[in-house]
């Protein structure tokens, strides 16, 4: 019986789940599971990326205990934008900053002068937000490192997230076709590095590596890696940006649905033939990127659980075990009908995330939420019109009605959350899996894509 590895790393923890092909689908087991946090190094928020590969690590030598040669391939996915840097040795330069840092203030304002907004627009088809890794390495270029010595200068390539967990499984560098469609730096049109971006900012394309797509082979376990874990497989470019793997799991013939993947971050878009690169969606600002068979996912960015994340935290640090049904269930009881911009920037990084949405619903004279219950159903609320505001502009940029909503991911699992969705939107909703995304990276890996 033949088994394979999904390797999901989100922004707030990790998993490594095995997929087993049967006659009723593909069954899901979580072998792994860990924490992702983001910490302080050198003046950065930076990814522990050590302590996450050691991680992987972990999942594989569960796997090879488990099943051992049962085991055929692992894909991995993880979030978009950030990457790391390798010297001329092969060796990692410094720890993958985090998309979350704020070193790319002011950024998007510097990218425009050299290169206007609108024709940005007609190159790399994507939402403009500073996270961006066009704006991360446009950052790099004005920063220079604690030792003095520009990271650029030293740096021979560049992987992203994904990418640099396949180098360091295989020894091969690639940059897979979905990942690279987050950066801002990739053409929509060709699926090649953008020459006019990286002239015009000033960026070094040398350090950009070939383009491949989901489904290619990379290459086995490093030797001394495989003998470590207990054995080797193939490692599989998948949808190596998690909403595109999230969104292959989506079985649907027809183009009148849409999808929200629902995590840290509420991925909201539908599939497309074409980038779409017109005013409408230049003016609402959606983001053409990649799916596993090549298509678009014309989509928005919008900040999802985050909210709910960071107070969960908060309050965890005050004291109060938080139970996320218990708080849901408050939620519903609740009666605040409050709600707030979700994509406001204070709420990028708060130091309090409960002080951010008070000061805002102060600001726009709304009800303040007193227990914790108010503030889930003000966060749900505020999430639920932010997605009805985002379908009615979907519409208009594709001419097309959309009449079904797909939520996938751990965010399907809040049914008030999906309630009031269905409500503002109009829509059906129906609740894909929760693991949508390791469930999309195993198919890439049987060849099944959508």
């Amino acid at each position: 019986m033949k088994r394979y590895l999904a390797a999901d790393f989100g922004a707030g923890s990790g998993r490594v789940i095995v997929g087993t092909p049967s006659i009723e689908g593909i069954q899901l087991e979580e072998i792994h599971r860990f924490e992702n946090n983001q910490k302080m190094i050198d003046g950065h928020l930076r990814w522990d990326f050590d302590a996450l590969f050691n991680e992987l690590k972990i999942g594989l030598k569960k796997a090879f205990a488990k099943y051992g040669d049962e085991i055929e391939s692992i894909g991995v996915d993880t979030w978009g934008v950030d990457y790391g840097l390798l010297d001329v040795d092969g060796k990692l330069i410094s720890t993958p900053i985090c998309y979350r840092d704020d070193r790319t203030k002011g950024m998007l304002e510097l990218a425009f002068q050299k290169l206007p907004k609108e024709e940005f627009f007609q190159h790399a088809a994507n939402q403009f937000m500073e996270i961006n890794t066009a704006f991360q390495l446009l950052s790099a270029t004005v920063e220079t490192s604690p030792c003095g010595v520009s990271e650029f200068q030293r740096a021979k390539k560049l992987l992203f997230m994904p990418d640099l967990f396949n180098y360091f499984l295989t020894g091969k560098c690639y940059n897979e076709f979905t990942i690279s469609s987050t950066s801002q730096l990739m053409n929509s049109l060709t699926h090649q590095w953008d020459d006019v971006i990286f002239d015009r900012l000033g960026l070094p394309k040398h350090l950009m590596q070939e383009i491949i797509y989901p489904g290619t082979v990379i290459g086995r376990l490093r030797d001394e890696l495989a003998e470590e874990v207990g054995g080797n497989l193939n490692v599989v470019a998948v949808g190596s940006h998690d909403t595109a793997s999230a969104v292959a799991s989506i079985s649907d013939a027809n183009d009148d649905w849409a999808f929200i993947s629902s995590g840290t971050w509420s991925l909201m878009g539908t599939p497309s033939k074409e980038p779409i690169i017109s005013k409408e969606a230049f003016d609402a600002d959606f983001t053409n990127e990649g799916m596993t068979d090549g298509r678009i996912r014309f989509l928005k960015n919008i900040t999802g659980l985050w909210l709910i994340q960071q107070l969960v935290k908060e309050w965890e640090n005050e004291g109060y075990k938080c139970d996320y049904s218990e708080l849901v269930k408050e939620a519903e009881l609740s009666t605040l009908s409050s709600s707030f911009n979700v994509d406001d920037a204070r709420f990028m990084n708060p130091e309090k995330m409960s002080e951010a949405i008070i000061s805002y619903l102060k600001e726009n004279n709304e009800d303040i939420p007193v227990t914790k219950g108010d503030f889930m159903r003000c966060i749900c609320t505020s999430l639920a019109k932010k997605y009805a505001e985002v379908k009615t502009q979907m519409e208009r940029c594709t001419n097309k009605k959309i009449n079904k909503i797909y939520i996938v991911g751990g965010g399907s699992r809040n049914q008030l959350l999906n309630k009031l969705t269905a409500e503002f939107t109009g829509c059906e909703v129906i609740r894909g899996e929760v693991e949508a995304t390791a469930m999309g990276n195993i198919l890439v890996q049987l060849g099944v894509r959508n």
